[in-house]
């Protein structure tokens, strides 16, 4: 009797430590946050770092800096060839902050180009692009096509630049209006670079209601066929009018022939 007494209070208590380890496991699944997501801090005076491996051995750092100023400041490629023990470093001025930076061989020769985007702190958010191409250690300066009038109409910034396919991607939407009273169209323009030489060209892939090229194509292409039935409606007319008129004339032909011989006829029989 008191082992059975024993044996019930055992498997009790072990059923009651079983329960509360659950429990306790679930309260602490549930009471763990999750990881806030880790906030880069750079040390003054660098603000920007983004690593560009281009190749094993091959990397390309590019950070901004500068002391005093959140607007000016300079940027930095440092270039570290660690398989021919090379390093190099490619600087220049640098205005607003960096956004990111892209990697691309427009021209496919082997030789990369770094492409850094760049944004003013004003209300425009107009992009400005730092173009360089690397052949080993040494760094070409590419300069960056300027939007054309065309190209510019409509423009109020918000750009978005992506690699595809090799190329150097640039797409924004397209506003009507200016200043604050802008209105977006809904429609973006879309533009494609690439590299021919030392020389960065620029094609629009779009078209838009603001082409006025465009426009004026579609306008005679259009009115072409019209013309062209015109025409064709002309020379059916006239031909319609030179049937008939041969007719006519064969019938009138027919007549004064008939009654030729009916007065030939009467004179015979005088």
């Amino acid at each position: 009797m008191i082992g059975m007494k024993y044996r019930f209070y055992l498997f009790a208590l072990i059923g009651c430590l079983i329960v509360a380890s659950a429990c306790n496991q679930q309260e602490q699944k549930v009471a763990t946050p999750a990881a806030p997501a880790k906030k880069v801090d750079f040390a003054d005076p660098f603000r920007f770092h983004k690593l560009i491996e281009v190749s094993p051995g091959e990397d390309y750092d590019v950070l901004s800096w500068g002391r005093g100023s959140t607007t000016q400041g300079a940027f930095l490629i440092l270039h570290s060839d660690s398989s021919g023990k090379k390093y190099t470093t490619t600087t220049g001025d640098l205005d607003g902050s960096i956004v990111d930076v892209y990697n691309s061989d427009m021209d496919l020769d082997g030789n990369p180009e770094i492409l850094i985007q760049a944004k003013a702190k004003d209300t425009t958010n107009y992009a400005t692009i730092y173009a360089f191409e690397f052949n080993n250690s040494r760094a070409n300066k590419l300069e960056f096509p300027k939007l054309t009038s065309s190209q510019r109409k409509g423009y109020h910034g918000d750009d978005n630049f992506y690699i595809k396919e090799g190329k150097f991607m640039r797409e924004f939407p397209i506003f009507d209006g200016n200043g604050k009273d802008a209105k977006s169209t809904g429609q973006k323009r879309i533009l494609e670079y690439g590299l021919r030489g030392n020389n960065l060209t620029v094609k629009q892939l779009s078209t838009d209601s603001t082409d006025n090229k465009t426009t004026t194509t579609k306008s005679t292409a259009s009115a072409a066929p019209a013309k062209s039935s015109s025409k064709s409606e002309k020379k059916e007319t006239t031909s319609k009018k030179k049937t008939k008129k041969h007719t006519t004339e064969k019938k009138s032909k027919k007549k004064k022939k008939h009654h030729k011989k009916q007065e030939e006829s009467d004179d015979s029989n005088n």
